[in-house]
């Protein structure tokens, strides 16, 4: 199927942008609302806590004492970094699915800078002021960089490489993010990640594993209340987008973890009887004491958990690496 390239838009020379999506974002997150708000269970996907103020309090919860996973998995990307670009080989161009503020990405482009003049990197983002902000960071510190960003979801991402059919890619999926999906769609991605890659591609995945449950239950309940903050800034955002009348008050943070399932489950918890007026839907919404909208699903995975998804994927295993607790794996895949 072809993709259109419905904007291309050159920053800079090195810096263009492809937006493969036509997405009134607006219209996008109101129909979620709706639907997910008239369910039973009542559901939003955590995609749309990354607006702005969003973005902003994630990066705040990546710096609490309690939230393991940044630094953990960076450690891991410094310590073994060498060893992860030796089997990736030379002149390589890196993909990165959900690229953020680009952290992490420093790393690696680091080691490959040492070794290759030239690096093309494609990041991948539904938002274009992401990608074009740490774009031009980027820039700024690695003059032989060029950035095609492709600004959509992973799936158009996906089509559109494999229509490029481009040589040496070395993929990346990190922070844990796989874990956000329902484990058949991480199955079902994975393998769109695969049918896109080349005999010599090879994925990059962080994802968490299973630990105590206090541990998980701390780094999403942190003392500071950031990622309360961070979950109730979803009501906030259906209040400035949609015209939403949530009291903020009238609801509670709640996150804690399924042992059965292998996962933290995030919710926003209604603390009365309330009816909340939505603008935007032309309705209100009606809630019961006790009752949640689940917000996020954040899976962890022990040994076999892993395998069952590398495999289920028809991706092996090339390289693994674990931090001394085993809290967290970077995972190095090819095509099986």
């Amino acid at each position: 199927m072809k993709i259109p390239h419905l904007v291309r838009k050159k920053h800079d020379e090195r810096l263009v942008l492809h937006r493969l999506q036509e997405t009134d974002h607006v219209a996008e997150f109101r129909e979620a609302v709706r639907v997910g708000l008239g369910r039973s269970p009542k559901q939003i996907s955590p995609k749309f806590f990354y607006d702005e103020r969003g973005s902003q309090l994630f990066e705040a919860i990546t710096r609490t004492e309690e939230y393991y996973p940044t630094r953990t998995e960076a450690a891991l990307l410094t310590a073994h970094v060498e060893e992860i670009i030796d089997t990736a080989g030379e002149h390589m161009r890196l993909v990165e699915l959900g690229s953020g503020s680009s952290t992490k990405t420093r790393v690696i482009l680091d080691a490959i800078a040492a070794r290759q003049k030239a690096l093309e990197y494609i990041p991948i983002d539904i938002s274009p002021t992401i990608v074009t902000e740490f774009g031009k960071q980027l820039l700024e510190d690695y003059p032989d960089l060029t950035i095609r960003g492709l600004i959509c979801d992973y799936r158009h991402a996906m089509a559109e490489l494999r229509q490029r059919d481009l040589p040496n890619k070395l993929f990346l999926f990190l922070g844990s993010s796989m874990g956000n999906f329902l484990p058949e769609d991480a199955v079902s991605l994975l393998r769109d990640i695969r049918a896109t890659m080349n005999a010599h591609d090879y994925l990059l995945l962080g994802l968490d594993m299973v630990k105590e449950a206090q541990v998980l239950h701390r780094a999403y309940n942190d003392a500071a209340g950031v990622t309360a903050e961070f979950n109730l800034n979803l009501l906030a955002r259906i209040n400035r987008e949609l015209g939403g009348e949530f009291n903020l008050a009238g609801f509670r943070h709640r996150a804690f973890y399924d042992a059965a399932q292998r996962r933290i489950e995030m919710h926003l918890e209604s603390l009365a009887n309330q009816i909340v007026p939505i603008a935007a839907l032309g309705r209100s919404c009606s809630f019961k004491q006790g009752e949640t909208i689940h917000t996020e699903n954040s899976y962890k995975f022990d040994r076999h958990a892993l395998d069952e998804l590398f495999s289920g994927a028809g991706l092996r295993l090339t390289g693994q690496w674990f931090d001394p607790r085993r809290w967290f794996s970077l995972n190095l895949l090819a095509q099986a």
